[in-house]
Parts: C-alpha cells; structure tokens; sequence
C-alpha cells in the first residue's frame, strides 16, 4: 500500500523543517517507505518555498508545490491531484496530533480493507488533548454543536488535522464537494462522506495544542457560519422543495 501525505502549508518557516524531518524519521523508524510527502504552499510570504525546496532536495520522498490561492480546501484538493498513493489524507504542519498514529492509521489501513476514511478525534472519549486555550475549547464544541444540531454530523471532531482516505473515495468526495478553499471544506468533506454511507473511523487521538497558530479564530467562525448555513440549506431546504 502506498500512502500520500499532504501538508498545507502558509508562512510555515519556523516549523516545516521539524515537522518534515520528524515525519520522514519516523515512517524510517517504523521501516515504512512506500510513501510520499506532498507540501501543499498556498501562498507563502516568507522563507517556506526556501526552506520546502531543501527539503525536497534532502529527501527524495518529498516534493513541493505551490498554489496561487490560499486555503487549506484548495491545498488539499491540488495534493489529492497530484497524489498517486493508495490511500491520501493531511497532517498539520506542527503535527499537533501525535506522530504515533500515523503509523496506527497506515495498520488499519493494510489490515482492515472496510475501513475507508480514518478521521482523527480530540473529543472522543478516549482522546488525550492538552494545552488547549479556554476560548480555542469553547468555539471548537460551539461548533460541534452548531454541526450536530444543523448538519446532523455523526463524528466527534470535524478538523483535528489528522485526516486519511483511500484515494479513490477521496477523488469521488471532492467531485461531489463545492469550491470552498478554506478550512471549512475538510467539515463539508467529512459531512458528504458520512451522508453517503462511506465507512469512517472516528480515531482518538493524543494531541497537543501549538501556541504559535496562523489561524484567525474569529475571522474563521464567521466563515463557518456561513457555510453551515449553506449547506444547511443544501442538505434540508432545496431537498424539501
């Protein structure tokens, strides 16, 4: 089985380097090397495409790509493309979710052919998620609910940043999804597989908050709403009609 792993990436310097090399030694660490690592650049102002082309120069498993449109939904969309792996999903950067269950997900993948969307979970119960800030606690459950109650989403986490499908059911998935680029369309990706039926794995997962970020909270709630209130009217009202 051959896995591709997509990571988006905007103004990354200070931790693409680590978050890279701590990926390729580990997969070496496990003896897993069919694999590759696609870095996803949707519009970086600093040293990222500098750092990124080293890096590819380094490993021969990685390659570097950038888009002129920024957005995590737009940079996993161009991965998908460019992916030839059996199974594709997206880590974040900082690897947030501890690098253990990447080795976990690759197992489940080779011995469960059922199984086929692996999306990680900070809030099942078998979770383990430490720093994470008060307000950072109370917009990610305000959204759970907000996608439970409108959306009538079965998962327990929708955008913990550890993501896994097999190709051809994400290729089929993003056919079907909209054009959002932002963080948004990893919700609508997740809610389109879990209406068809697809077979997804709601994954606990240690998972350990970064203080430095680039997210803009408040400027990415209001875009939630938005689209929840769009597909909202997609999934219920227009069905109605």
């Amino acid at each position: 089985m051959m896995l591709t792993i997509i990571f988006p990436v905007l103004n990354e310097k200070l931790r693409l380097e680590s978050g890279i090399t701590r990926t390729v030694e580990y997969l070496k660490k496990i003896n897993y090397s069919n694999y590759e690592i696609i870095i996803v650049d949707n519009g970086s102002e600093d040293e990222t495409p500098q750092i990124a082309k080293k890096l590819c120069e380094k490993y021969p498993t990685v390659q570097y790509e950038r888009i002129n449109v920024r957005g995590v939904g737009a940079a996993f969309r161009r991965g998908v493309k460019l992916s030839h792996g059996d199974v594709v999903g997206y880590m974040d950067i900082d690897l947030s979710t501890n690098i253990k269950h990447l080795g976990e997900a690759i197992h489940l993948f080779e011995t469960v052919p059922e199984v086929e969307y692996i999306n990680g979970s900070r809030f099942a119960k078998e979770s383990d998620t430490q720093g994470r800030k008060w307000y950072r606690k109370i917009t990610s459950q305000g959204l759970l609910i907000l996608l439970k109650l409108f959306l009538r989403m079965k998962s327990t986490d929708a955008i913990c940043g550890f993501t896994f499908v097999r190709r051809k059911t994400a290729i089929s998935l993003i056919k079907g999804c909209s054009k959002d680029n932002g963080w948004f369309y990893m919700i609508e990706f997740l809610l389109r597989a879990e209406k068809r039926g697809v077979m997804i794995m709601d994954y606990p997962v240690e998972w350990q908050e970064d203080y430095n970020t680039t997210v803009k909270v408040f400027k990415t709630i209001c875009n939630y709403l938005v689209q929840i209130a769009r597909l909202f009217n997609e999934f219920y009202i227009k069905k109605n009609i």
